[in-house]
């Protein structure tokens, strides 16, 4: 009887044996899969389009920025606009950057004076806003006042009566404005399309807000020799 005992209880402690040799894999396999499954999920967060993000003009001479020029395509027409960077190079920096990156793209002419000025650029007009294009409207600019006289087709930076308080908002003058001049930082000119800023200026409006706002489809930075080509 003691035998039988004695084989019954070797027998218990090499089945726990094996038992533990089994479990020893699984084991391993539960230590490392919360590890790989942690691993598998630490994907770099999806930023906005780089378009966005970037800055192409972030370093650019002035030089380089005078000879760009902006197509604006319009609900209502084209706008062509040369810069002025020698007299506003920041001013200018920022326009062609927002432009280049489309982030003015579904903005909307969003503020009319009749026979004074059409007014763009406000980023929040705009048909999807990321955190990034928020941000981005909230940086501001220094002020630029130059000798740049404030007349029909001068664009200019919109800004409030707070000093560098300028943004992403522009005017394009249809008229005359010289109690401007060396206030706001007037920073380019219509070349094209005078036409289609006075049919926005005529634009129904309650106060000076459209009520139909007119949409910039797309606005585009291209050299100013090839826009002069046929």
């Amino acid at each position: 009887m003691m035998k039988i005992l004695t084989l019954v209880a070797i027998w218990l402690v090499v089945l726990a044996a094996m038992a533990r040799a089994q479990e020893k894999p699984d084991a391993k396999i539960k230590e490392t899969t919360p590890r790989t499954v942690k691993k598998a999920n630490q994907r770099p967060i999806v930023e906005s389009p780089k378009t966005v993000l970037s800055e192409p003009f972030a370093k650019a001479s002035v030089e380089t920025m005078a000879a760009q020029c902006v197509k604006i395509e319009t609900e209502a027409g084209n706008i062509e606009l040369e810069m002025f960077p020698e007299s506003a190079p920041e001013s200018v920096r920022s326009f062609l950057n927002l432009a280049a990156t489309g982030v003015f793209d579904s903005t909307t002419f969003s503020r009319i004076v009749k026979g004074f000025i059409v007014q763009g650029g406000d980023l929040f007009t705009r048909k999807e806003i990321t955190p990034e294009i928020d941000k981005r409207a909230r940086q501001t600019l220094p002020d630029e006042p130059n000798s740049i006289k404030h007349e029909r087709g001068i664009v200019s930076m919109a800004r409030a009566n707070e000093p560098n308080s300028a943004s992403t908002n522009f005017f394009i003058l249809v008229g005359e404005a010289r109690h401007l001049d060396g206030v706001f930082a007037a920073f380019g000119r219509v070349t094209s399309g005078m036409e289609t800023v006075d049919v926005i200026n005529k634009m129904p409006v309650e106060g000076e807000k459209p009520t139909k706002p007119i949409r910039l489809n797309r606005v585009t930075v291209t050299s100013c020799q090839a826009q002069l080509k046929p």
